[in-house]
């Protein structure tokens, strides 16, 4: 096996640690199934969320949908000009048969938008 770096995003409906918690593990479960994976392939999370979500952070919802014993970290996006709001994105560094290229990266609502090339 080899080590392979996932990226995702996801855009919540609202600040609130409810909607952060849903769209966190929503976003988890959509890149573990599109890749065959399960939380104990993970190695590491980096989670980022726009400036304007700081109601609750993302890796407290990854921990309720098997992830509690996954380093994890949280990191507030640059805060661009123009940038999507309400937005949670993921980095997971796993262990996966596939290569780096055959990853299935995994954009979802409004997010799909920041790669309309590879989103799903």
């Amino acid at each position: 096996m080899s080590v392979r770096a996932i990226r995702g995003a996801t855009q919540v409906e609202s600040n609130t640690p409810e909607s952060i918690y849903a769209g966190t593990q929503e976003l988890l479960t959509e890149i573990l199934q599109a890749n065959g994976l399960t939380p104990a392939d993970v190695i590491s999370v980096l989670f980022t969320s726009s400036p304007d979500l700081n109601a609750a952070f993302p890796a407290a919802g990854a921990r309720e949908v098997g992830f509690a014993a996954v380093p994890l970290i949280c990191a507030v996006e640059i805060d661009v000009p123009g940038a999507l709001t309400r937005t949670i994105r993921v980095m997971a560094h796993v262990e996966s048969p596939h290569t780096q290229e055959s990853v299935t990266h995994i954009y979802l609502h409004g997010a799909k938008a920041l790669r309309r090339d590879i989103a799903q």
